[in-house]
Parts: C-alpha cells; sequence; structure tokens
C-alpha cells in the first residue's frame, strides 16, 4: 500500500462516513472509556462507561468509590474486577502525581496500570487533538486486509506503517472511519465484500463476492 492509494481509500470512506468536526472529550473520560473498552463489545462498554462516569467524572470521585462499587457499575464489561483494581489505582496514581490530571505525553500514559499504546493513542487524539492513530480491532483487521501491514505485525508497527503513510491533518478521520467501516462492511468474521466501497484497492485473498 502506497501514500497515494491510501488517500484515496481514506477520500471514499470519508463521503461515506462524513465527519465534519471533532469536538475534543475530556481526557478522564476518554481514558476510563478506553479502558474498560479492552476485550469488549462496543455496546457494553458505551453503557458501563456513562454509569461509572455518572458517578465519578474525576479521579477525585472514582478513588471515593469502593472497588466493589465500581465492579457493580461497570459489569458486564470482560475483566471487570480487574479494570475496577485498575481504575482506582489510576485515580490514585493521578492525584498523587498528575495533580488530578490526565497527562498528554504518550510516555507518561503508558506508565499508567491497564494502559497500553491504543489507549495512550486514544487519550492523546481525542481529548488532546494530537495527530495519533489509535489501533484498535477494527484498525488492525482493515489495515492487514489493506496490505497495509502484514498478518503477524504487532499493533505498534501498524500504528508506524499508517503515520507513514497519513498526512498528520488527516491522522485523526482514520480511527472512526476504520470503526465504522468495521462495523457496517469489512467485519472481522464474514467481510460484506460485495458492498465494499473500495474493494478495487483492496488486496484481501479471501473476498466474499456474494450476498
Amino acid at each position: 500500500m502506497d501514500k497515494k492509494t491510501l488517500t484515496k481509500i481514506i477520500g471514499i470512506l470519508r463521503k461515506r462516513y462524513p465527519i465534519r468536526y471533532f469536538e475534543r472529550s475530556d481526557p478522564f473520560e476518554v481514558l476510563v472509556t478506553t479502558v474498560l473498552s479492552h476485550r469488549t463489545k462496543d455496546e457494553v462498554t458505551e453503557k458501563a462507561s456513562k454509569k461509572l462516569l455518572e458517578r465519578a467524572r474525576t479521579p477525585e470521585n472514582l478513588l471515593k468509590l469502593s472497588k466493589k462499587e465500581i465492579e457493580k457499575l461497570i459489569y458486564p464489561v470482560g475483566f471487570y474486577r480487574e479494570k475496577a483494581k485498575k481504575l482506582k489505582k489510576i485515580a490514585k496514581i493521578l492525584i498523587e502525581n498528575y495533580k488530578g490530571k490526565v497527562p498528554d505525553k504518550r510516555e507518561e500514559l503508558l506508565k499508567l496500570p491497564g494502559v497500553g499504546p491504543k489507549t495512550a493513542d486514544c487519550v492523546l487524539s481525542f481529548a488532546y487533538g494530537k495527530d495519533m492513530i489509535p489501533v484498535d480491532t477494527h484498525v488492525k483487521v482493515i489495515s492487514k486486509r489493506l496490505g497495509i501491514a502484514g498478518e503477524k505485525d504487532s499493533e505498534e508497527v501498524i500504528r508506524e506503517n499508517l503515520h507513514r503513510l497519513v498526512s498528520k491533518r488527516e491522522r485523526k478521520f482514520v480511527n472512526t472511519l476504520f470503526v465504522e467501516f468495521g462495523k457496517e462492511i469489512c467485519r472481522t468474521v464474514k467481510p460484506l465484500c460485495f458492498k465494499c466501497p473500495i474493494q478495487e484497492f483492496c488486496p484481501f485473498p479471501r473476498k466474499s463476492l456474494k450476498s
């Protein structure tokens, strides 16, 4: 995959999934939601994060909740007991080391328990408006199918390849576009290739060309 082709693909997807503007979200809300999203369906994450953030919109409020209270609020997200423990630790660290603020540096975010590259990049992109491309399941699957990365490449390699191919001004669109495209057409299981608007650019060898 070269820059020119990927730029065409992004243009086609932007027409299909119009994104007029990006309103930055609260860093703590993005951090909490992304921690909860690991190995959990989007709709489950959305409900759990809403319930939790209604009770605790700041690290200080979160720290006041018991682990059992957090578990109850975020259930049934995957590994909810472990995530409740990590969220308590994160809140404590933010208060003690960062004056209650979520850091805006990748290396600092990666020091927090339960925060990996995807979570750090989500915070930097969606909360701080930095030109990062978070690599979640949809981005990973679509990147491999398009030949942006190899089948065994890690998330970090995929991220590096995307950053090399996508201009800084377009990076903020990629995760959202790939997520929407992955939900509708380029699904992880049984992609709807016969409906795909970018089929001509896709080298994926196992296309499903019939409905």
